[in-house]
């Protein structure tokens, strides 16, 4: 690769030509998993990003979308193409998938992976290695508890706890020097795959097409491919590749881009308590310990998902809080000026992904030596303010008494194939056609969110001696204006099956009927379950790479 580690588009002239022995396209969490394992080695990896070392807004613009269905989905806003992808924002949550989630159930069609979880465990602790948390034991869907964890007051049989681990790793932050360093690692930034072109019968990929909004293009050869670039951009590319394919490459049975699944998020309802610290303290996720704590998630057991043909879901009890005394809102300003900006996965909503900045702090304007000034000030012409929010601490309550609990619920989306991911008539800066995202959600859902909000209100109801009234909307069969979210977590839309008539990709990953070519990343999920997907999309490009490390 004469020399030459990292390129960039926007700063210097690419070759028109680049061969490698293996195309990785996308730097996301997948993309760096599966080119960390060939550093320093002779086989010549090319890694493909779209995007620069930090998310910018021009780059950002080619993942403009439309979307149509009834979940609440911007395209745009729900990824970061940048070095690191999607992990410049994520917050840091590890869990793997268990068995339950892995296994068909009859009451989810479409349901299953051809594969177990005892299959996975080797590469999920590989992953965590790779995220900083190998000190945390692995458990089927779960992390081990440790000694200490707070849990809820929470007596049901069908809630169960599973815990998840907070890594500390950014990987476009973590990785970047040392794949700069590896002198067989070719990195390309700002430069953006726009087509895969293949052989006459589409069985094998020739050539990566690689454009830059600099007006640079690029012929990349390879001898094996793999799409690593989310789970919206895989089935977009293979789509955008149908030169010699009609309709897509992988796509004979019209399955790239179906099945695509979120983890659909809605606030279930409200809870009126006098011990609201008794439902909100164990979930608030402030007492963790050491660089990668461990936290408990409130979930339905398999067993209710068995009893009442549920999908999986967790809840987050969140404390509302009632008018915040002066003293304590200076007091929460001066500390938000100092505090190092915490990575939440609501970030990924309201935040960075809004504004294309990686690094978004809402106290960067209260940082000025005039704003500090007065927020010490006023907390001094309100001691009792502050006074009276540590006794309420000191005694186990929330600073600021709370006028209400919301329930909020994460869920697993059922797989549908008329939830798609498919190409729309407008066009990119590239020339290249936008998504159309068509979220659908099916009965099963609606049951599941409706049942689990009367499970865990319940429960939460008679932990705190409170009421629990479920949202209005939850009631409204016409599923209008249903005040649901994604959480940017894009799933399904080129599926693992053993059959090509059920999938894009087999077991190894590999589109079926294309021999050079894999996919990575959460778009292979069959289903989601309710885990975050990152933990679970890094263990499995690991098992990716261990079968193209036998093949190269």
């Amino acid at each position: 690769m004469d020399g030459i580690v990292i390129l960039d588009a926007d700063v210097a002239p690419l070759p028109s030509r680049i061969e490698a022995d293996i195309c990785i396209v996308g730097a996301g969490p997948a993309g760096i998993a599966i080119a960390r394992s060939w550093l320093n080695t002779s086989v010549r990896v090319c890694l493909v990003e779209g995007g620069g070392h930090r998310p910018e807004s021009l780059s950002q613009s080619l993942y403009e979308g439309s979307a149509v269905g009834e979940g609440r989905f911007d395209p745009i806003r729900s990824r970061v193409r940048a070095l690191g992808g999607t992990t410049h924002v994520w917050g840091g949550g590890c869990i793997p998938l268990g068995n339950n989630d892995l296994s068909r159930h009859d009451w989810i069609p479409h349901s299953g992976w051809p594969l177990a979880y005892e299959q996975l465990r080797p590469f999920y602790e590989r992953a965590s290695r790779l995220f900083g948390i190998e000190h945390h034991a692995l458990a089927d869907g779960s992390f081990v508890r440790r000694p200490g964890l707070r849990l809820g007051a929470i007596e049901h049989d069908l809630l169960e706890h599973r815990n998840f681990v907070r890594s500390p790793v950014f990987f476009g932050e973590v990785f970047r020097e040392e794949l700069a360093r590896a002198p067989n690692v070719q990195l390309l930034l700002h430069a953006n795959a726009t087509s895969l072109d293949a052989g006459p019968d589409a069985s094998h990929i020739r050539s990566l097409a690689v454009q830059s909004l600099s007006g640079q293009s690029v012929s990349l050869v390879a001898r094996h491919y793999v799409l690593a670039c989310g789970g919206i951009e895989n089935a977009r590319l293979l789509l955008l590749s149908d030169a010699v394919a009609p309709g897509g490459l992988g796509n004979r049975r019209d399955l790239v881009g179906r099945y695509f699944m979120d983890h659909p998020s809605c606030r279930l309802g409200t809870l009126q308590t006098g011990s609201p610290e008794r439902v909100t303290r164990p979930y608030d996720r402030s007492g963790g310990k050491g660089t990668a704590p461990c936290f408990p998630e409130l979930c339905l057991s398999d067993a209710a998902r068995e009893r009442h043909g549920l999908l999986n879901g967790r809840v987050k009890p969140f404390a509302v809080e009632g008018r915040v005394p002066e003293g304590i809102r200076a007091l929460r300003e001066l500390r938000r000026a100092f505090r190092k900006t915490v990575h939440d996965e609501a970030m990924a909503l309201d935040g960075p992904l809004g504004s294309a900045h990686p690094t978004f702090d809402a106290s960067a304007t209260e940082r000025s030596f005039g704003a500090v000034g007065k927020a010490v000030a006023t907390i001094g012409l309100h001691p009792g303010h502050v006074a009276r929010a540590m006794y309420r601490k000191h005694i186990g309550k929330l600073p600021v008494a709370p006028q209400r609990v919301d329930v909020v619920g994460y869920f697993e989306q059922a797989p549908n194939p008329d939830s798609r991911v498919r190409l729309g008539d407008q066009l990119d800066a590239l020339g290249q056609r936008k998504v159309v995202v068509d979220w659908r959600l099916t009965d099963l859902d609606w049951h599941t969110y409706r049942t689990a909000a009367t499970i865990f209100g319940s429960a939460l109801a008679n932990a705190s001696q409170g009421k629990f009234t479920t949202d209005e909307w939850l009631g409204d069969r016409s599923r209008a204006d249903a005040p649901i979210h994604g959480t940017a977590h894009h799933m399904g839309t080129t599926r693992m099956s053993e059959s090509p008539d059920e999938g894009v990709v087999d077991l190894h990953s590999r589109v079926h009927g294309v021999a050079n070519l894999h996919v990575a990343g959460s778009s292979v999920f069959p289903t989601g379950g309710w885990a975050f997907p990152t933990f679970t999309i890094v263990a499995m490009s690991l098992r990716l790479a261990e079968h193209l490390h036998m093949l190269l």
